[in-house]
């Protein structure tokens, strides 16, 4: 039996596979983040880690757990930038993740942006809630459409793809942009190209060092007055700063954001920005797709254990 601890209270069932392998699970009873010295003091002592996405398992969390027993760890998440993904290939630590469950839900609430942020809901939900709604105007409350709209996918993913499929259902041209070629219809090779040509833009990309701050004031200013951007991928591939200037001067049309730059801190000049949809992290916040992250993530900690080679490990970038 392996001792495995689960940092936080996952969903309903969410730690079975761990309990009907007969390991031991300790934690699973917390809401908030581990500190980061509270995590480096535990892992020594554990075999497996089961961990979110806003818990920070850095080069030293991972030498100290190597000295110790530690042999896997599982984000409950497809992104990973939270973990020493190099670190952990060196010290002999296996990495995890939760792709492919997660697609669809994620797909839905990248799209809710896309239609909230271009028909400008949240500022016209806020104009009812507080009182000013005073009848229809055909002046009123004017968006863009999206039927008929070019969207453009930036990171041609499981996810990338989902949102290109109900773009192409609310009949939009869709195109995509990757780092390499996808050899598929609409593929375009510059990023400044597919900012250039489309009306929507929808983030879709893993945060690295070459994708932090993608979108910046040069890249909105390409997007053009009559744009929205959509981001639903990690919050630091878009430069805040420069996204709040582009709504205040009408750079860009709109915003729908799903992902921060500092989470759970949100910019203040994007809480007041005009035609700004602002979501708090909840793309796969379904009861289905969390208590099947949970499982899979728990699922592969007991392969890496018992000698199995785990569906989704995660290895370091090749240079």
């Amino acid at each position: 039996m392996a001792e495995v601890l689960v940092t936080r209270r996952l969903p309903d069932g969410g730690t079975e596979p761990l309990l009907a392998a007969g390991h031991h699970v300790l934690g699973g009873v917390r809401e908030l983040p581990w500190a980061h010295d509270e995590l480096a003091a535990a892992v020594p002592d554990v075999d497996g880690l089961v961990c979110l996405l806003d818990e920070q398992v850095d080069e030293g969390v991972l030498e100290r757990g190597a000295a110790g027993r530690l042999k896997v760890v599982a984000n409950v998440a497809v992104g990973y930038d939270n973990i020493d993904v190099t670190a952990a290939a060196r010290l002999g630590i296996v990495v995890c993740n939760t792709p492919g469950v997660l697609d669809e839900a994620t797909a839905d609430v990248a799209f809710l942006l896309v239609l909230a942020a271009a028909r400008v809901a949240s500022d016209a939900e806020r104009e009812l809630r507080a009182g000013r709604f005073t009848g229809w105007g055909i002046d009123k409350y004017l968006g863009r459409d999206v039927a008929g709209a070019v969207l453009g996918i930036v990171g041609y993913g499981r996810i990338g793809r989902a949102v290109a499929t109900r773009g192409a259902g609310f009949g939009m041209t869709v195109l995509h942009h990757s780092r390499t070629p996808t050899g598929e219809p609409g593929y375009v090779a510059g990023l400044d190209d597919l900012l250039e040509r489309t009306d929507i833009v929808s983030l879709h990309v893993p945060l690295t060092d070459a994708t932090r701050h993608l979108i910046g004031p040069r890249e909105l200013e390409r997007m053009g007055p009559g744009s929205v951007l959509v981001n639903t991928a990690r919050g630091p591939v878009v430069d805040e700063e420069a996204l709040a200037a582009a709504l205040e001067s009408g750079t860009i049309f709109a915003a729908g954001l799903d992902v921060y730059e500092r989470e759970p801190a949100v910019h203040p000049r994007l809480l007041a920005a005009p035609r700004t949809v602002l979501l708090p992290h909840i793309g796969s916040a379904t009861f289905t797709t969390r208590r099947t992250m949970a499982r899979l993530a728990c699922r592969q900690v007991c392969d890496v254990l018992a000698g199995v080679a785990p569906p989704h490990p995660v290895l370091p970038a090749v240079p």
